[in-house]
């Protein structure tokens, strides 16, 4: 193990992988994606690239003539004749399936508590990838599968990284287990490999050759096309579906944003999502991994859960009077030097009682100015917010990056505007009917951004609240100023 890992960074990392702990993988990939470019002797290179691996053809052929694949077709007893039954892409992305599942599975140097992770983790893939078919069956074949491998694959550099296993694997996975708190789960991860899983996952992408639809889904998840939206959306569901303890919030919209991105109602669109689990469990069986059926949670039991009754939300409008309190015991601080702890709640009790907010809070740049996480929030679900509210600033044109480069306050309005706003994977956190930014700073320097919203509530702001939120996220920064003298 080399001595300081954390200094490599992504490029070591994918490299690593790709040529010392997964090269079958690689290569069979990148023999695939050669294949797919040479439409006159793609059918046979196949089917010579794979039949001295009995064990590949047999799980290839399997699944070929499983429910999902072959519908009343007769059996197929060829790898070649399934591709002509199937087609070539299809039958080429299972190939692709079957390899990634059994490197994975039958590394046997791991400690049980990696083995465990990586088999959750890969549960969780599989069943994300068959969501996402799922939600395009009105598209074509080709696509559907396309988006089927971008969505399996989407995870790959963490998959990649816990199959490795040693000491390093085994260290942080122990680290991982004694912290619950998201932020700091993934400030760990960047402080032991130098690069977070998500850009690991784009290096393997780029490298591999693993084409568009996965890099454009991991740069920016929330773009409008259905295929790329499908991807973000199918993950986010299984992620959901997997954790032991539900958000019963968070995972009715997402139940809600996938029956809407189809067209149809959100009961119609559970019972999709409960079929679709049966057939994960089979096809992975299919598929030789039996031991994903245990990490890929029974969906039906899980909408049990959301049988018991929410509690309404509280609406909370504009207060004017509570405004005016907040402003003149800012307008004190200014005056006054006054702790910046204080200043920042104070501002925070404004915002959120005076402007009328679902929830706000203090995201503070980290020491590398790459991230934005939480010091301080308000609000409905503010325990999750404090845990999972993260922005990624690799995008210097999102809104984000653009509040504190420009040092202004923004205003999103609405759906259409943030999914032009380049917020990568942070969108998931966000508002879907406008948010409220401004840098927090002292003197010149930013420091971080206030944030508010009205996301359990679906309300959307107007020019007033904009003005209010402008207005105490200015005086604030007048009394940080003040306090740092």
């Amino acid at each position: 193990m080399t001595a300081n890992p954390s200094h490599k960074g992504v490029e070591y990392w994918t490299k690593r992988i790709s040529d010392q702990e997964m090269p079958a993988l690689c290569s069979t990939v990148r023999d695939l994606e050669r294949l797919a470019k040479d439409d006159v002797s793609s059918l046979s290179l196949l089917g010579r690239s794979v039949m001295h691996d009995n064990a590949l053809t047999s799980r290839i052929l399997r699944v070929a003539n499983s429910a999902i694949y072959n519908k009343g077709i007769n059996q197929v007893s060829t790898v070649s004749r399934a591709a002509v039954v199937l087609g070539f892409d299809t039958i080429r992305n299972i190939c692709l399936t079957a390899r990634l599942l059994s490197s994975l599975l039958e590394n046997h140097n791991l400690s049980d508590s990696v083995f465990q992770r990586l088999l959750k983790l890969m549960g969780q893939s599989f069943h994300a990838a068959m969501i996402a078919r799922m939600m395009l069956n009105d598209r074509d074949e080709s696509l559907r599968e396309e988006v089927f491998i971008a969505t399996l694959l989407y995870r790959i550099g963490e998959s990649a990284f816990w199959s490795m296993g040693g000491d390093l694997a085994d260290a942080l996975d122990a680290k991982l287990l004694n912290t619950e708190n998201s932020v700091d789960q993934l400030n760990l991860i960047r402080s032991e490999l130098g690069t977070s899983f998500n850009q690991l996952t784009q290096g393997i992408a780029r490298s591999w050759g693993l084409g568009d639809t996965l890099l454009k889904a991991l740069n920016n998840p929330d773009e409008r096309m259905p295929e790329i939206r499908c991807i973000f959306l199918a993950d986010k569901l299984a992620e959901s579906i997997a954790q032991p303890q539900l958000d019963p919030q968070g995972f009715q919209k997402r139940l809600q944003q996938g029956a809407d991105m189809l067209g149809i109602k959100v009961e119609e669109f559970n019972q999709r999502l409960i079929r679709c689990n049966k057939v994960t469990h089979q096809l992975a069986i299919d598929y030789g991994a039996k031991a994903l059926v245990d990490y890929i949670p029974n969906t039906e039991k899980v909408f049990e859960k959301l049988d018991a009754p929410q509690p309404e939300t509280l609406l909370r409008e504009a207060n004017l009077s509570v405004q005016l309190t907040k402003l003149r015991e800012l307008t004190g601080f200014a005056i006054n030097k006054t702790d910046f702890n204080q200043v920042m709640q104070t501002a925070l009790e404004g915002i959120f009682s005076g402007v009328g907010v679902d929830r706000c809070g203090v995201l503070l740049l980290t020491p590398n100015r790459k991230m934005l996480q939480p010091r301080v929030v308000m609000g409905d679900d503010a325990e999750t917010m404090k845990t999972t509210f993260v922005i990624e600033l690799t995008d210097h044109q999102s809104i984000f990056a653009q509040c504190i480069e420009l040092k202004q306050p923004q205003w999103v309005q609405q759906a259409q505007t943030l999914e032009s706003s380049k917020i990568t994977n942070s969108a998931d956190h966000l508002s879907r009917e406008g948010f409220l930014i401004a840098p927090l700073m002292v003197n010149t320097k930013v420091l971080g951004v206030f944030y508010a919203d009205r996301h359990a509530s679906l309300r959307r702001f107007d020019q007033t609240d904009f003005d209010a939120f402008t207005h105490f996220s200015q005086l604030a920064n007048v009394c940080f100023s003040v306090a740092m003298k």
